[in-house]
């Protein structure tokens, strides 16, 4: 009686080993419908880690180690990604039509839950959509608002349970960024919002000699086009800003392009981005005043200038009109100096 029932513990010791997952690995199955890929693949920062049979009928089951849990794609072409929160040990199934990738992507088993709160924490950052709308409120609306929206984001991240420790660490740190870069952009953008004094440019080089600041301009609406000869979307804005200087030649407005040319993307010489910015300005016969910043980013960064081009619109008395003005190419500035009565 004994051996038998020695003999009925080690079945069940043995059937209890095959069901548990294994630690070291992690199994990754799913079925995709309106499926015509055949591989499927899981990359990470530095490359591809798995590739995956997918079956003709859109399923699909294999195993695959990480060197670390983290966040991973899941692939199937270029333009079918989809994000998946992976750790060993981890048991996850994905299911979907591959036509809405990700959009329709259901994850279930052991660890879908990381992934599950990823995926509607993104659909959250999405609400936030254009910050203007934020950046343009008033102090209690925007601290109000500022509440509220950490309250939503706390409220998705503990809404998830059982979540990974590293991947917490990590929303924690995220939600964290992206507040400290609302307050802090909000109380730029009170700075630079419409009717406060622009801030100050001082003795930027002058392509026709000297030296000129925004003080210069005093008296006219300042047209201000942030550039570099690098840009392509700069040099594209060229012939209509040309065009504009031509036509408003009369009126009480100047056109100033500022070169942002630097040592960086020069071999490191400040004397080289001159060069290139005087030959630049020569070859495409650029109209207006042409300035350059040269070492001085006091401007760019009063007005957090962190994409190019950049269009500022000042009144004559120095003061914003727009800090991020229509470009040259937008019917919705000419539109803006009739209102000014240009």
């Amino acid at each position: 009686m004994k051996k038998i029932s020695l003999a009925i513990c080690m079945l069940l010791i043995v059937a209890s080993c095959t069901k548990e997952h294994s630690k070291e690995y992690i199994t990754l199955s799913g079925k995709l419908i309106n499926n015509t890929d055949s591989i499927a693949t899981i990359s990470s920062r530095s490359g591809v880690l798995k590739t995956i049979t997918i079956n003709a009928d859109g399923s699909f089951v294999d195993t695959l180690k990480v060197p670390k849990q983290d966040i991973y794609i899941f692939k199937t072409t270029e333009q079918k990604i989809a994000p998946v929160y992976l750790k060993n040990g981890f048991d996850i199934s994905i299911e979907g039509d591959a036509e809405k990738f990700m959009t329709s992507f259901k994850y279930s088993g052991y660890g879908a839950s990381n992934t599950n709160y990823i995926i509607a924490q993104s659909e959250e950052s999405k609400n936030l959509g254009n910050l203007s709308s934020i950046f343009s409120l008033e102090e209690p609306a925007f601290k109000d608002k500022v509440s509220a929206l950490k309250n939503t984001y706390d409220s998705i991240l503990n809404s998830y349970k059982d979540l990974d420790t590293v991947l917490v660490k990590l929303a924690e740190d995220q939600n964290k960024q992206i507040f400290n870069y609302i307050e802090s952009n909000y109380a730029v953008n009170k700075k630079t919002s419409k009717g406060n004094a622009s801030p100050k440019f001082e003795n930027y080089k002058d392509i026709k000699g000297g030296t000129k600041s925004l003080d210069s301009f005093k008296g006219k609406f300042v047209y201000i086009d942030v550039w570099a000869t690098w840009c392509g979307p700069c040099i594209r804005e060229i012939p209509s800003l040309k065009k504009l200087e031509k036509e408003y030649h009369s009126k009480n407005i100047v056109f100033i392009s500022i070169s942002t040319d630097e040592a960086r993307r020069n071999g490191g010489s400040w004397e080289a981005a001159e060069k290139k910015w005087r030959g630049f300005v020569k070859e495409k016969q650029m109209t207006g005043v042409q300035l350059w910043a040269g070492e001085d980013f006091s401007f760019q960064q009063a007005y957090q200038i962190n994409a190019i081009p950049r269009f500022i619109l000042i009144d004559p008395q120095g003061n914003i009109v727009e800090a991020n003005a229509p470009r040259p190419s937008d019917p919705q500035l000419k539109t803006l100096f009739t209102s000014l009565g240009l």
